[in-house]
C-alpha cells in the first residue's frame, strides 16, 4: 500500500511539474514574464566589483559572465576545462572589451582541491562581492569512487558532489562579509520541485543509479543550503533561482530525449541568465528578503501545490550536518 501511495504521489509530482513547466518555464513563458521586467535593474555600472561564476565557459555561466563583463565588473570563470574557459574567456573579452576577465581551473567533484582553491583564492584577492554557483552535473555523486574514504559511502553517496558547492560557498564566506554589498546566488532547477530533502542513500531498492532524481535532489538541497546560510550570515544577500527550461550544451548531453522534444520551446542561454545577472547586479534583488527562491525576477515558492515536499526543521540541519562534516573531513586530509 505504501509503494502504492509513493507511485501515485510521484506521479502526480511529474505531472505538476510538467503543467507547470509548460506554462512558465519555456522560451514563451520568459518573453510573456519580461513585459513585466523594469528594465532601469540591468542599467548599471559594476565597475570595481568581483565576481566569480561557476561553470563559466558555457551555457547559462557564460552567459551571466558576459553580462557582468559589459557592466564593467571583473570576472573569475571557475570552469573544469581549460582549453573551453580560455575559449569563453576570449570571446567575452573580444565582444565586452573588459579585459578583467580571469580563469580558474577547479573541478568542484575533486573537494580537497576546492577548499584549497578557496583558501588560495583568499589569500590572493581581497574582496570578492558575489558568488554565482551555476555548475552541479548529473551523476556527479559517482566521482566519491576516486576518495578512499568508503566506509561514509552510504551515508554520503547523495551530497558528495553537491558537497563542493558548499565548501566552496562557506570557504568564502569570510572574504565576501567583508566586502561591499555581498551576494551569494545559486541556479536551481525546476527538477527540485518534484524532490522532497533527503540526506541518505538516493540508490533506489534495486540498486539502480538514477542520475536525474539525484540530480533533482542536489537541486533540493541547494535550495535548502540557501535558506540555512541566510539565516546565519546576514550581511550576505543569499538568493537561489530557477532559469527555465534553457537550450544548453549540459541539457542536451544530459536528457537527450527531453532536449530533443522541446528544443524549439527551450530559453536562449542569456533568458535563463537573466534572472542570475537580476540578482547579481541590481540594487532591486536585494531590497527583497536573503534566502529566498526566484524565477524571472520574482520570488516564488519552493513547492508545488499539494506535493507534500516540505521538510522539517530536523530535517534541514541533518542536511547542514552532513555537509559540515563532510567539509571538515577534507579540510583535515
Amino acid at each position: 500500500m505504501g509503494s502504492f501511495r509513493s507511485s501515485t504521489m510521484s506521479l502526480y509530482r511529474n505531472s505538476a511539474w510538467f503543467l507547470k513547466g509548460v506554462t512558465e518555464f519555456t522560451r514563451n513563458a520568459f518573453l510573456s514574464a519580461s513585459k513585466r521586467f523594469a528594465e532601469k535593474d540591468l542599467e548599471v555600472s559594476v565597475a570595481g566589483r568581483s565576481f566569480m561564476i561557476t561553470g563559466a565557459n558555457s551555457g547559462i555561466g557564460k552567459a551571466t559572465a558576459m553580462a557582468i563583463a559589459k557592466r564593467g565588473g571583473t570576472i573569475h570563470m571557475v570552469c573544469r576545462n581549460k582549453d573551453k574557459a580560455e575559449e569563453a574567456r576570449a570571446d567575452i573579452v573580444k565582444e565586452t572589451g573588459n579585459k578583467e576577465v580571469y580563469v580558474h581551473i577547479l573541478d568542484l567533484s575533486e573537494t580537497k582541491k576546492v577548499w584549497e582553491f578557496a583558501e588560495g583564492f583568499k589569500r590572493k584577492y581581497k574582496s570578492l562581492n558575489v558568488l554565482v554557483s551555476n555548475m552541479l552535473v548529473f551523476g556527479g555523486g559517482l566521482s566519491i569512487m576516486r576518495v578512499g574514504l568508503r566506509k561514509i559511502v552510504n551515508l554520503y553517496f547523495n551530497v558528495w558532489s553537491f558537497s563542493g558547492v558548499y565548501i566552496l560557498t562557506k570557504s568564502l564566506i569570510p572574504l565576501l562579509e567583508k566586502s561591499a554589498d555581498p551576494r551569494v546566488i545559486t541556479v536551481s532547477s525546476g527538477g527540485m520541485l518534484v524532490q522532497k530533502l533527503r540526506t541518505g542513500n538516493l540508490q533506489s531498492e534495486r540498486g539502480r543509479y538514477d542520475s536525474t532524481m539525484v540530480y533533482a535532489q542536489h537541486k533540493r538541497q541547494q535550495v535548502v543550503m540557501t535558506e540555512q546560510l541566510a539565516k546565519t550570515h546576514t550581511n550576505i544577500h543569499f538568493s537561489v533561482m530557477h532559469p527555465g527550461w534553457v537550450d544548453t550544451p549540459a541539457v542536451a548531453n544530459a536528457m537527450p530525449d527531453f532536449h530533443q522534444s522541446m528544443k524549439d520551446s527551450l530559453r536562449t542561454p542569456e533568458q535563463g541568465a537573466d534572472t542570475v545577472v537580476w540578482l547579481a547586479v541590481s540594487e532591486a534583488a536585494v531590497k527583497n528578503p536573503s534566502g529566498r527562491f526566484y524565477q524571472d525576477r520574482k520570488m516564488v515558492s519552493t513547492h508545488l501545490p499539494l506535493a507534500w515536499t516540505h521538510s522539517s526543521p530536523l530535517e534541514e540541519q541533518k542536511l547542514m550536518s552532513v555537509l559540515e562534516d563532510l567539509a571538515k573531513t577534507f579540510q583535515s586530509h
